[in-house]
């Protein structure tokens, strides 16, 4: 597979401090990619260090194996969507969308075509004669995709451009996004800072905290084996407890679990909640026993919350019919499926 956009220890540094420094980073031509952090974390300063918006300190950005970094925003093979819609209010939809092609000289005849073709891409057809204040925040948002795909950039780059919408709207713009990419084959970076929104687009995600790279991995294995602390607790619902690590073992309370990083010492042991077993009473074979201090019913399962004592308080996800068998107050213990350790330094 052919590298589309490879970043090469690409270095930015604000007068706050904030900004991103030794970042490192290949994109396949087709790929998704998903930069994923907090504010502050640097993602948005990487997508625009590629889209030629900012100037990097040090490093190169190489699109189809050519340096870009020296060029402007303008004369790179890329296009960013905004979180903003940034739609000419006084232009039609077929003249926003024109606007690019027209500059470029292309015919006539070849712009009404590709509009049409992007109007039914996005879902829009016959959509070129209104204004974008006859469209709703979510159509408006595809035609600026729409724009940006007319184009056919090397790399499409995308700045939280769900952000503005409401959960089932942008619930719908991420498959709808999805279903594109996989029709044009488009390489795009996409920045966000909604972990369900990284897990649920990308073919990759870069975890990225105070300016640098946690992980690259599939979503799948960033969820179920994130590398660093930092990860695991920034990505889906975690519990954190003390546990012991000697030899092949790992030890939390009365469990015991292979130590398969060979730690040493006290450890953080990361659990997530679907991985918890609950058995009403407490059993001396094995597991912590607890207390329950809360359900929620969260539609087909439920979240409970049980007080271990000196192991805190953790949270268990919960068949709906399971539920049925607990209460409010009720002794209950608790064994985990599967547990990740990292050192506690």
């Amino acid at each position: 597979m052919s590298i589309q956009l490879s970043i090469r220890d690409l270095s930015k540094r604000y007068k706050t401090g904030e900004g991103v420094s030794g970042i490192s980073l290949d994109v396949n031509k087709g790929e998704l990619i998903t930069l994923l952090g907090p504010s502050g974390c640097g993602k948005t300063t990487v997508l625009r260090s590629i889209g030629g918006f900012l100037e990097p300190d040090s490093g190169d950005i190489l699109i189809e194996g050519r340096s870009v970094v020296k060029l402007p925003p303008e004369k790179r093979p890329t296009s960013m969507v905004f979180q903003g819609y940034n739609l000419w209010p006084h232009m039609t939809i077929y003249d926003n969308l024109a606007f690019g092609l027209k500059i470029r000289k292309m015919p006539k005849a070849e712009i009404r075509s590709a509009v049409e073709e992007v109007l039914r891409l996005v879902r829009l057809p016959g959509a070129e004669k209104k204004y974008p204040s006859q469209l709703s925040g979510g159509q408006q948002q595809r035609i600026a995709v729409a724009r940006s795909l007319l184009l056919k950039p090397a790399v499409l780059l995308l700045d939280e451009p769900f952000s503005a919408l409401d959960a089932k709207l942008r619930h719908e713009m991420r498959e709808e996004l999805r279903e594109i990419q996989t029709e044009t084959g488009l390489t795009m970076v996409f920045v966000t800072h909604d972990q369900e929104e990284a897990l649920s687009l990308s073919d990759r995600i870069v975890v990225m905290n105070h300016g640098h790279i946690e992980q690259i991995a599939a979503p799948q294995d960033i969820y179920d084996a994130p590398e660093t602390l930092y990860v695991a607790e920034f990505i889906g619902k975690m519990n954190f407890l003390k546990g012991g690590a000697q030899g092949d073992k790992l030890v939390v309370g009365r469990m015991e679990f292979p130590n398969a990083k060979h730690l040493t010492g006290e450890v953080v042991v990361a659990v997530r909640p679907e991985d918890i077993i609950l058995e009403p009473g407490t059993s001396q074979a094995a597991g912590l026993p607890g207390t329950i201090k809360q359900m929620m019913i969260l539609g087909h399962y439920a979240e409970v919350s049980i007080d271990l004592g000196d192991h805190g308080i953790i949270r268990a996800f919960q068949p709906r019919d399971k539920v049925k068998e607990l209460q409010l107050g009720q002794s209950v213990n608790a064994t985990f499926n599967k547990v990740i350790a990292y050192s506690n330094n």
